[in-house]
């Protein structure tokens, strides 16, 4: 991250990427066990029953999430997380006109600004948690990417069937 050369590498997971940086840099993620280290290695963000790094933390957690290759690994806080779909903004606004309803009175509704309700339609702003979930028990829709999963539209060129950045652009030419 920081562009340190180093030969001995540690290996974190930073928002869902796995990065091989520098010891300063491991702050910034979670650091990845592999299968040489000891399982008490612990980071600032490491779940391991080992000794703390002194950080001091309340009501961390204790588990690790295993990978499909077997090796035990620290805990993402993003990889648990359901992506907002891209067009949560027009699912808010068709939802609200189905119902009949003016943004002042869904505002009423949830308790919440009518500003707030024009911006989330506009797209200038991202829901909260708390205000997704509003939303969606309010008009019984789901706002998360998970949804909108179609697979036929992930499909790669490729004959080893992997997906490349290539496979997953679409070019505005």
């Amino acid at each position: 991250m920081c562009g340190t050369e180093t030969a001995n590498p540690s290996r974190i997971k930073i928002e869902g990427a796995e990065l091989d940086v520098c010891d300063e840099c491991t702050e910034f993620g979670t650091k990845l066990q592999t299968d040489s280290e000891e399982s008490t290695a612990s980071t600032k963000y490491s779940t391991s029953s080992g000794s703390s790094s002194g950080s001091s933390s309340s009501g961390s957690t204790t588990s690790t999430s295993t990978t499909s290759s077997g090796g035990s690994r620290g805990n993402d806080i993003y990889e648990d997380v359901d992506e907002l779909a891209q067009d949560y903004d027009d699912q808010i606004r068709r939802a609200r006109e189905r119902a009949g309803q003016t943004q002042d009175e869904l505002a009423r509704e949830l308790n919440e600004k009518a500003s707030l309700i024009r911006k989330l339609e506009r797209g200038d702003t991202l829901p909260t948690d708390d205000i997704q979930s509003k939303i969606e028990r309010y008009f019984d829709i789901d706002l998360s990417a998970a949804g909108d999963v179609d697979g036929s539209e992930w499909e790669s060129d490729s004959s080893t069937g992997e997906y490349t950045l290539g496979d997953m652009v679409e070019r505005k030419d």
